[in-house]
């Protein structure tokens, strides 16, 4: 999973949301937090290109995206 989201850090602001070029986080519906957001997730990591532009732009410092592991 190349993006992992601290739920209970997020705040569910979806700025991530704004700028993945490939959709691949979404509010959840149903995932609340403990301070009752409705927070953000992944769910197409398969389409993830590593851009980071979601874990820059999160002003919680929430999301974490990691290099794809290369096979060999």
């Amino acid at each position: 999973m190349p993006i992992t989201i601290d739920k209970n850090l997020c705040k569910g602001c979806s700025l991530c949301i704004s700028v993945c070029p490939k959709n691949v986080i979404e509010i959840s519906k149903t995932n609340m937090n403990a301070k009752g957001y409705l927070v953000a997730e992944p769910v197409r990591n398969e389409d993830c290109i590593n851009c980071k532009f979601c874990g820059q732009i999160c002003p919680d410092m929430c999301i974490v995206v990691e290099k794809p592991v290369q096979e060999k």
